[in-house]
């Protein structure tokens, strides 16, 4: 099983060895070959995202499914939230049952609150979390930002890093943790567990 990811760039590349290390322990011999296809800080839209998908499907060397996972939050008002983003993408690339899209809702640092404690602990700050579930963190001010925040407030007196600190933050870390308070990642990991043969997470 071949699984094409389409991402926005190096932050959710970043997240990789950490989705494959949780992958590893339930796929065991089933473990798909899992490639991330970075887009340079967005997702495509429209016509582009279909012509993206139907070349990782039809390629030299194609996939048996296609994951586009982006944020809600993209800087533009695209999208309303996770629901209008995944009809958008279904949408925008038609009628296609190896296409999954997928959403990090409103970003992907919501995945990292539920490790408040190492983000503390990277950054140097005593800072509280977020109220709410992770996922839920106000559109205006998204996880990303209040991690930011977070950073440079503490301690290390240094900015955050997307790809150095959020591989710092997963380090070792059980995505089962982060999965159970945030349903989209939950659903995003039994995708790619059920197109694998594997249990999804109940």
């Amino acid at each position: 099983m071949k699984i094409a990811v389409i991402v926005e760039g190096p932050t959710e590349t970043a997240f990789k060895p950490h989705l494959t290390a949780f992958l590893k322990a339930r796929l065991a011999d089933r473990m798909p070959r899992l490639d991330f296809v970075p887009q340079n800080g967005r997702i495509p839209k429209k016509d582009k995202l279909r012509r993206t998908v139907d070349n990782l499907l039809c390629g030299r060397e194609p996939a048996d499914a296609v994951i586009a996972l982006t944020d809600v939050y993209t800087g533009t008002r695209d999208f309303q939230d996770a629901a209008d983003a995944k009809a958008k993408m279904h949408g925008w690339v038609g009628q296609n049952n190896r296409f999954y899209p997928h959403v990090a809702q409103h970003d992907f640092e919501a995945w990292l609150l539920p490790y408040w404690d190492e983000i503390k602990r990277v950054a140097g700050s005593r800072r509280i979390a977020p109220s709410g579930p992770p996922e839920q963190v106000d559109h205006n001010q998204p996880p990303s930002h209040r991690i930011k925040e977070v950073f440079l407030a503490g301690s290390k007196g240094r900015a955050y890093s997307k790809v150095r600190d959020a591989n710092r933050i997963l380090q070792n870390k059980d995505l089962s943790i982060a999965a159970e308070a945030c349903p989209e990642l939950k659903s995003f990991l039994n995708t790619i567990l059920t197109l694998s043969g594997g249990q999804p997470i109940p």
